[in-house]
Parts: structure tokens; C-alpha cells; sequence
């Protein structure tokens, strides 16, 4: 546990930029890429989760009152846990990449949550997930990051079985297109995490996405949603509030960005897709929706499409030449 909390906390002490990029989470005792992966599918199916939550909340709080709490809470947590770090990184490139990250995030969450309010969650979850299918190309475009014919193959076949596991039809109203519209600005901040975390400190980067998006919310409810009753605020809301801000937020995104540090973006594109095929696993499981053969094509299409990625069918291929030599 102790080995955990230093890859994901480090040190509170000041350090030079220089000494807390990638090569720092790398160093002594470093978890393998599998860690990482391992972590990023964790993370991926609590989110999934969170389709429901979310939904829930939105009968009560305007979407961006919503996303102000949720990632002004995660902002302020992230400035306590890490303030020696901010203030020793507090230069013009940490702020530049940092309040980056934090307007592609919070258009992603925005367009994401106001899209809510007027498609179903597994419609959203399919549409949030097509963000697999353009991380290669983006993270190809602004860091030359590889591509390859098994990242297109795995992104694709992940794509299909995420649309026989969420879309119960094929219409698309404006709920999906905003849907539509977040996994562009997804794809993004997951390419610019992945680039800039291997040499920036990704906590720090981290802090400053969840600062701008938090105060980009703020500006946005004041000036155009109506004000919140205090009744609206039971304990049940609270809880909401609590578990999107901790778990989800400040946790869940900390774990996103440290993780595309040390594995590629369109692998780490592909397993956070995994969100998609969770939310529908939680309805079978919470809300007594059928497990029909179509929701088993599609987990065996999104299992096959990770193993595309991680192994690209070798094992076929030497099964193949084993049986051509004897």
C-alpha cells in the first residue's frame, strides 16, 4: 500500500520541474505497464457507474452547478494534498498545459452532462466512448506517437461492441450529437495528458485541470442557470456530490492522467472505453435489465478488441507456425 500511495501522492516536498516528470514515476520500484492498465480498467468501470449517478443528480442540479461542485470540490482537495508541489511548479508552461487540459475537459464534461439531460445513459455511454476510435490519430498528429493497423483494428472492433452493448435504437437527437461533440474534446485531453505527463509533474497538471474546469462551470451556472434551493440539498445529494468529487474526480481523473504516462494512448483510449460496457453491466445488475445475446456479442467484441491490442493475435500466428513445422 505504502509503494502505491508514492507513485500516486510522491513526496510533498519541492522538487525541481526537471525531477518530476515520467522518469520520477518510472524510477525505484515502479510499477509495471500492466499496473497501470489494471488501474485504468478500474477506474473506467467506476465511471461507468457513474452514468447513473449522474443521471440521477440532473433531476435536481443544472449541469454546470453540478460540474462547478464536482470539480471545484476536487480542485480544492488537489491544492491541499499537492500545494508544495504547485507552488514549486508554478511557472508559465505548468499553467499554459494545465489550464489547457482544463478547457478541453471541461468542454468535454459539459457538452457530455448538458447531453445527458436529453438522451438515455447507454446511448451516452456508447457515444462517450467512441473517443477510442480517434486518440490514435490525435496523439499521432501532436507527439508522433505510433499507429499501427492493430490500433485502427482494436479501436474499431472495440467500437462495434460497444454499439451492441449501449444503443437499445438508432435514432440521434441533440442530446447525442452534444454526446458526440464531448468524446472530440475527450480524445483530446486524453492525447495531451499522454504527451505531457511523461516529463511535466501530472499532479500538478491535474490540479490546474480540475481549477479551470471548476471555475469555467461557475461563470457558466451564474450566468446562465437559475439558483439552487437550499431544499434541494438532502443528504442522498450530498453523497452524489461526494462520491462524483472523491472518487470519480479528483480520484478517478488522477489515476487517468498518471496512467497515460506510462502506457500508450490508444491503449489507455481503449481500456477507459471499458466505461461504456460497464454502465450497461450495472443496469443488468442494479436496475433488472436483460442479459440478451446481443449485450454477450458485444463483451466478447470488446474483450477480443483488447486482446487485439495487447497481443496483436501473435499466439494465433505461432499457433500457426507450430503446425506448419510439424
Amino acid at each position: 500500500m505504502e509503494t502505491i500511495k508514492k507513485h500516486i501522492w510522491g513526496s510533498d516536498a519541492p522538487v525541481a520541474p526537471e525531477d518530476r516528470g515520467a522518469g520520477h514515476l518510472r524510477g525505484a520500484g515502479a510499477r509495471s505497464p500492466l499496473f497501470w492498465k489494471l488501474l485504468l480498467v478500474s477506474m473506467a468501470c467506476i465511471w461507468g457507474f457513474s452514468f447513473y449517478v449522474v443521471k440521477d443528480a440532473l433531476d435536481v442540479l443544472p449541469s454546470f452547478y453540478l460540474l462547478a461542485w464536482r470539480f471545484g470540490s476536487s480542485a480544492i482537495i488537489m491544492l491541499v494534498l499537492f500545494r508544495r508541489r504547485v507552488r514549486a511548479h508554478f511557472n508559465a508552461r505548468y499553467l499554459a498545459v494545465g489550464l489547457g487540459m482544463g478547457v478541453l475537459e471541461w468542454a468535454a464534461y459539459s457538452l457530455q452532462t448538458i447531453g445527458l439531460t436529453d438522451t438515455t445513459a447507454g446511448k451516452s455511454a456508447f457515444l462517450t466512448g467512441t473517443y477510442c476510435i480517434l486518440v490514435p490519430f490525435i496523439s499521432y498528429l501532436i507527439s508522433r506517437e505510433k499507429l499501427t493497423r492493430y490500433n485502427l483494428g482494436a479501436a474499431l472492433l472495440c467500437l462495434t461492441g460497444i454499439g451492441l452493448v449501449a444503443l437499445d435504437s438508432l435514432t440521434v437527437g441533440l442530446g447525442d450529437a452534444l454526446t458526440l461533440g464531448g468524446a472530440i474534446f475527450f480524445a483530446f485531453q486524453i492525447a495531451m495528458a499522454a504527451k505531457y505527463g511523461q516529463d511535466m509533474d501530472i499532479n500538478v497538471l491535474t490540479f490546474w485541470m480540475f481549477a479551470a474546469v471548476g471555475v469555467l462551470s461557475l461563470v457558466s451556472s451564474l450566468a446562465c442557470e437559475p439558483a439552487v434551493p437550499a431544499s434541494a440539498w438532502t443528504p442522498q445529494l450530498v453523497g452524489v456530490i461526494a462520491f462524483l468529487s472523491i472518487i470519480c474526480t479528483c480520484v478517478g481523473l488522477l489515476i487517468q492522467n498518471i496512467g497515460l504516462a506510462h502506457v500508450p494512448s490508444s491503449t489507455g483510449s481503449l481500456l477507459l472505453s471499458m466505461e461504456s460496457p460497464s454502465g450497461v453491466f450495472f443496469s443488468v445488475v442494479l436496475a433488472g435489465e436483460m442479459l440478451t445475446g446481443r449485450l454477450l456479442a458485444g463483451f466478447a467484441l470488446i474483450f477480443c478488441s483488447i486482446v487485439l491490442s495487447e497481443t496483436h493475435f501473435s499466439f494465433l500466428r505461432r499457433g500457426r507456425r507450430a503446425r506448419a513445422r510439424v
